[in-house]
């Protein structure tokens, strides 16, 4: 078994965030992956996880959630993985402090975001053909996520779509003040994220590079994480 001191371990914290309807549970084989590197910390969004939410999601609130973090735990700055919903959040949360991310590891998050786009992701969010389609994952939406109520999850999880679709997303000029190292990676079978929104994406970004993993599927426990903490490992490590 390998085993590391704490000289081995990046100087720079890692935070690592959790995806839309998930927790940090979610995230919990690849802290243990990374742990060997890194000093990492995850943490629930609110309304997620069994933490109270008080009131609205929005990619602000979830951006003030990490900001809250940090100050909590006296982290002044810090490296971050963000997953789907995550990574939009970090780099919301990024554009306000830039003093505080050093650099951002984003995998399988949306960024086309417009009426349609929205309008379609909100109908797998539908909790009345979850129950009937995939009563297992209602059972797991319904313990992960206790004493909060999974169905009011749903809710506002769809309610922050719709708002994202309706304008609440970055524009171009939004994207462009983003001045952080940012990795983009998309799955070439992500059925969710194509790589021509990460690509735009990328564009967009001062500093923006992408990652096409291949076999890489959107859901993220259902992809080599061993993989994924080596991108997050080298990408982090670069002095640029």
């Amino acid at each position: 078994m390998r085993t590391t001191n704490a000289a081995q371990l990046s100087t720079s914290p890692l935070i690592l965030l959790h995806g839309a309807l998930g927790s940090t549970q979610q995230l919990q084989r690849l802290k243990t992956v990374l742990s060997d590197d890194f000093k990492t910390y995850c943490f629930n969004f609110e309304g997620h996880g069994g933490r109270p939410s008080k009131g609205n999601f929005s990619m602000d609130v979830f951006a003030a959630n990490i900001h809250e973090f940090m100050d909590d735990h006296q982290i002044d700055s810090a490296c971050f993985f963000g997953y789907s919903m995550g990574g939009y959040a970090v780099l919301k949360f990024a554009a306000t402090h830039p003093q505080r991310v050093k650099k951002i590891v984003t995998y399988g998050t949306k960024f086309d975001w417009t009426p349609e786009s929205a309008a379609g992701e909100v109908k797998q969010l539908d909790s009345q053909k979850i129950l009937a389609k995939v009563p297992h994952f209602a059972k797991h939406l319904e313990q992960i996520h206790a004493p909060n109520d999974w169905k009011e999850l749903l809710k506002n999880t769809a309610t922050m779509m719709l708002d994202l679709g309706a304008g609440a997303a970055f524009s171009t000029a939004q994207m462009q003040e983003i001045k952080t190292p940012v990795l983009i990676c998309v799955g070439d079978q992500d059925t969710m994220v194509s790589v021509a929104e990460s690509e735009t994406a990328v564009a967009n970004l001062s500093h923006g590079q992408l990652k096409l993993v291949e076999q890489g599927v959107h859901p993220l426990e259902k992809n080599d994480l061993t993989y994924i903490s080596t991108i997050i490992k080298n990408y982090t490590s670069q002095s640029n």
